[in-house]
C-alpha cells in the first residue's frame, strides 16, 4: 500500500508537469524556434536557423549562424513599440474599469440571501452560454451611430446628434469590460463569500466607522480574489484581437491585430513569432516576480 500511496503522489505532481510541457513549452519552443528563422517564398514561410532533419552537425551549424534579427528589427520599429504600448495601457485601463464595476457587484452578491446567492452566480455566468463573437458583434448594434443607445439617448434629449462610440478606444473599453466582466467577479465572489462577517459587526461595535471597517477588514481580505480577477482580466486582454478589430477599426493600435497581421496577412511567420514570444514574457515575467514577492511577503509574516 505504501508504495501504491508513493506513486498515486507522485503521478499526481507528474501530471501537471506533463500537461505544461506538451501544451505549453513544446509549442513555445516551437514558436521561439519559428522567430529566430528567416522568411522564405514557400510553405511553410520560413528557413529554420537550425534544423536536426541534418544531423548533429547541421544543427551545431544552424546554433553557430544563430540570429536575433527579428527580435532587433521589433525594437527598431515604432509601429512594433506603439502596439506594445497601446496594448498594455488599454488592457490596465479596462482592468481598472473591470475592478471598479466588478468589485460592487461581487461584494453584493457576497452580502444577498443565502437563497439568492446561486442565482446571482447564474446571471453572472449566463453570457458564457452565447457565442463570444455573437456577443462582440450586438455591441456593435448598440454603438453604432444609428444604434440602440444613440436612439435611446436622443429619445431621452439627451443629445440631438449620435455620438461617435464606435471604432473608437472607448468601444473596446466597453466591449472588453464586458466580456471579461465575469472574470473578475468570480474571484472576488469567491473570497468575499469566505469572508466572516462577525469581524465587521466587531468593528462596528467597537466604534469603527462602516467606512473604515471596510478598508481595514473586507478590502484586504478581498485582496486575493481582486489580484487573481486583475491577472485574468488583464492577460488575455493584452492579447485581444476580436475586440479591437471589430469595436475599434483601424484606429485602435493593439499587438493582437499586429500579430495577424504579420502573420496572415504579410505572411511574415518569423517576425509574428518574436512578437508572440516577446509578448509571453511581458505577461509572464511580472508575474513571476510578482508570486516570488507575494511569496517572500507570506514567508516573513509567519
Amino acid at each position: 500500500m505504501n508504495i501504491i500511496s508513493a506513486i498515486s503522489r507522485r503521478l499526481v505532481i507528474i501530471i501537471p508537469y506533463v500537461w505544461l510541457l506538451v501544451f505549453f513549452l513544446v509549442p513555445f519552443g516551437i514558436v521561439f524556434k519559428i522567430s529566430l528563422s528567416e522568411p522564405v517564398m514557400s510553405m511553410p514561410p520560413y528557413a529554420p536557423t537550425f534544423d536536426m532533419a541534418d544531423g548533429i552537425s547541421g544543427f551545431i551549424d544552424g546554433l553557430k549562424q544563430l540570429s536575433f534579427s527579428n527580435y532587433l528589427w521589433l525594437t527598431e520599429d515604432a509601429l512594433y513599440i506603439n502596439a506594445y504600448i497601446s496594448s498594455i495601457t488599454i488592457a490596465f485601463i479596462s482592468t481598472v474599469l473591470t475592478l471598479l464595476i466588478g468589485f460592487p457587484l461581487a461584494y453584493g452578491m457576497a452580502r444577498a440571501p443565502t437563497s439568492l446567492r446561486p442565482t446571482l452566480l447564474m446571471l453572472v455566468i449566463l453570457p458564457f452560454w452565447t457565442s463570444f463573437l455573437i456577443r462582440v458583434y450586438a455591441w456593435i448594434g448598440i454603438l453604432k451611430p444609428e444604434g440602440l443607445l444613440n436612439q435611446f439617448l436622443m429619445y431621452l434629449g439627451l443629445i440631438d446628434t449620435p455620438l461617435i462610440i464606435l471604432n473608437t478606444n472607448t468601444a473596446v473599453y466597453i466591449g472588453i469590460v464586458y466580456s471579461y466582466l465575469p472574470f473578475m467577479v468570480l474571484p472576488i465572489y469567491a473570497a468575499l463569500e469566505k469572508m466572516d462577517y462577525t469581524l465587521i459587526e466587531a468593528a462596528q461595535d467597537l466604534g469603527c466607522p462602516p467606512i473604515t471597517a471596510f478598508w481595514k477588514i473586507t478590502f484586504p481580505l478581498a485582496i486575493p480574489g481582486i489580484v487573481a480577477g486583475c491577472m485574468l482580466v488583464f492577460i488575455p486582454a493584452v492579447g485581444e484581437f476580436v475586440i479591437p478589430d471589430l469595436l475599434g477599426g483601424s484606429r485602435t493600435l493593439m499587438i493582437g491585430k499586429t500579430l495577424w497581421s504579420e502573420f496572415f496577412n504579410n505572411r511574415d511567420w518569423p517576425v509574428s513569432s518574436a512578437v508572440a514570444v516577446l509578448l509571453l514574457l511581458i505577461l509572464v515575467i511580472p508575474i513571476m516576480l510578482f508570486q516570488q514577492a507575494q511569496a517572500k511577503a507570506q514567508e516573513s509574516g509567519r
